[in-house]
């Protein structure tokens, strides 16, 4: 008798806990149709916006660099390349269309949980206040191509940067070292890890005092806002990923010499000055107990690795 009541409690249990399973897939798949619609709808928004001039640091960024065309005509197609993100064919907003329509897909995710995360983030990333923070990046690169002659924004300067992080000044353009809208980690044949540029950005390769190695730039990089403010948000799953595989690369072979590797991430560098509300209330990273949770395929799809690798430059002389 009794052996038959714990039978049928088991049974009740299994029920109740199936039930709860359901209702909470029926949520999560109600928060995914409102997310996607509500996420497609405000990075549609905010195309509009960027190309009517509403987006403050992008009239700036353009602005910059028409000046800069004119001062330094030699740098031009760079310029015009960083230009674009002023608008909608640049490689910031690119970068969310894309991350929109992965996210269409289920079969990137090893979760529905995941997946509604990163259209949540998507939601974030299309904030106009957001984004404008976001430009702030390509607009201080310019500045600082400039020599001085144009100022920063939503930063401190340069040189009290740099003083506030004990960082390297690797020169105009290092705030966008890391951020894979605009390069890639690539591995030498000895094992170590550089900055690849893509395409015209490559440019950048002319300005730099050495070529960026990952571990050089884990210990000494300076502040950016992509780095650390807005990364949780402006990452795709699959940029999270390969960041992380490129960290524990660096953190194993410095292992096997004895030696500590610390996350470029395990501190947030100084040098925000003036940030949106948004960007101060909003997570910027992901909680440190959090892995990326992503199928292997998402890292790996070939389409858009061979779009963005045919168009990038690798520096590999030698360290």
């Amino acid at each position: 008798m009794a052996g038959m009541l714990t039978r049928a409690l088991v049974a009740a249990l299994l029920l109740l806990l199936a039930g709860c399973g359901d209702n909470r897939q029926e949520q999560v798949a109600a928060q995914i149709n409102k997310y996607s619609q509500l996420s497609e709808s405000r990075i549609a928004s905010l195309g509009e916006q960027l190309q009517q001039g509403s987006i403050r640091n992008a009239m700036l960024l353009e602005h910059y660099a028409g000046l800069l065309e004119s001062q330094k005509p030699a740098l031009a197609p760079l310029v015009k390349q960083l230009a674009l993100d002023a608008g909608t064919d640049g490689a910031l907003y690119g970068s969310l269309k894309r991350r929109l329509e992965e996210a269409k897909d289920p079969a990137n995710f090893i979760d529905e949980e995941t997946r509604l995360q990163e259209l949540e983030n998507l939601y974030q990333a299309a904030d106009p206040a957001l984004y404008n923070d976001l430009l702030s990046d390509p607009v201080n690169v310019l500045a600082d191509m400039s020599d001085g002659q144009l100022a920063r924004v939503n930063a401190i300067s340069r040189e009290s940067e740099s003083l506030a992080n004990g960082a390297d000044d690797l020169g105009p353009g290092s705030q966008l070292v890391g951020n894979p809208a605009y390069g890639q980690w690539q591995t030498n044949s000895n094992g170590t890890s550089f900055w690849a540029w893509y395409g015209m950005y490559s440019m950048f390769s002319n300005l730099f005092n050495r070529p960026v190695y990952y571990d050089n730039w884990s210990r000494g990089r300076n502040y950016s806002y992509y780095h650390d403010v807005g990364r949780y948000r402006y990452s795709s799953p699959r940029d999270v990923l390969q960041q992380d595989r490129v960290f524990q690369q660096e953190k194993k072979r410095f292992d096997s010499q004895g030696k500590r590797f610390d996350s470029p991430y395990a501190k947030t560098r100084s040098g925000a000055s003036g940030l949106s509300r948004q960007s101060s209330q909003a997570p910027s990273s992901r909680p440190s107990a959090e892995k990326p949770k992503f199928r292997s395929n998402y890292g790996k799809d070939s389409s858009f690795r061979d779009s963005r690798s045919r168009t990038t430059r690798s520096v590999r002389r030698g360290k």
